[in-house]
């Protein structure tokens, strides 16, 4: 029987970028970026230019995700992988990530949404979501979040910052669970008092971990929630705050709710370390503060 897939002149199957992206987790607009910006990858391609990855090339892209994963951006990365002792005296340099989450703070205080897009649709074309969420936008929100307070301006921007990422992040969830093989998860805001953003951004982290993802924008009355999950087969009940909440909703109403459901009640954002010592001794979950965080838990938690 005769192999069909591609071979380098030593005799090494070549993959091309479909399942590269497939073997790797890197999407392919990103791999192109990597290659055309940066040059970090160097594929060989087809008579019809097609691109075909060696086993290396592979390896390659895992030591990108093995940097970008430290912290480094990738305007470092090219570096530490062509002179490999070098990482052992390079410093890593914060101030790009500096950089690009001051140009996304900018945007939002100019209300510009087309900055925000190009910014959008380019750090995405240039990380993983897991990447973005640690490095760019979960800090880019907490800053913005200290500076909202008792400040002019602060509702509009909000509301932009909210509105766009409401509308590209739902429209990822759409696509994505289309063809996403993990088990359905219900989010939402804790409380209507919660703020949108976290969630989101939650949203958007258990997406990229795999699971399907069923959005609320407004939270339901607690008791609607069991008959949610059982209609939505959903494994898991993530609610999301970034303050305190009440007493009373803590520490008798969400336990409670908690015992009632089939599957597990997770809490994420702030709220669980502000609540730390009340969801001790509770059947609540609780997750992290973190988006990415609160995701690694989860899959923990599921198996």
């Amino acid at each position: 029987m005769t192999n069909d897939k591609p071979m380098d002149t030593t005799g090494s199957a070549l993959y091309p970028i479909r399942e590269v992206s497939r073997l790797t987790g890197v999407n392919s607009v990103t791999l192109r970026a990597w290659e055309r910006r940066y040059g970090l990858l160097r594929p060989q391609r087809t008579p019809k230019g097609h691109r075909l990855y060696a086993g290396e090339d592979i390896r390659r892209v895992e030591n990108i995700l093995h940097w970008l994963d430290r912290g480094v951006s990738v305007s470092q990365v090219r570096e530490l992988l062509d002179r490999p002792g070098r990482a052992e005296t390079m410093t890593i340099d914060e101030g790009d990530w500096a950089g690009q989450r001051r140009q996304w703070i900018a945007a939002v205080e100019a209300l510009d949404v087309q900055g925000l897009e190009t910014l959008f649709n380019q750090t995405l074309a240039l990380y993983p979501v897991a990447v973005c969420l640690l490095e760019i936008w979960q800090p880019v929100v907490e800053e913005l979040e200290e500076r909202w307070h008792d400040r002019l301006g602060a509702a509009a921007q909000r509301q932009l910052l909210e509105s766009f990422l409401r509308t590209r992040i739902g429209t990822r969830l759409y696509h994505a669970n289309q063809y996403r093989q993990g088990p359905p998860l219900l989010l939402s805001r804790l409380s209507d008092d919660a703020g949108r953003l976290g969630a989101l951004l939650l949203a958007l982290a258990a997406s990229d971990a795999g699971y399907r993802i069923q959005l609320f924008d407004a939270p339901l009355p607690l008791g609607e929630w069991a008959l949610a999950m059982e209609r939505l087969d959903a494994a898991a009940l993530l609610l999301s705050s970034d303050r305190a909440e009440g007493n009373e909703l803590i520490r008798h109403h969400l336990p409670r709710l908690a015992t009632q459901l089939k599957a597990p009640l997770c809490l994420a954002g702030p709220v669980v370390h502000i609540r730390a010592a009340d969801l001790e001794a509770s059947a609540i979950q609780p997750l992290g503060d973190t988006p990415v965080a609160a995701i690694e838990r989860l899959r923990g938690l599921l198996g």
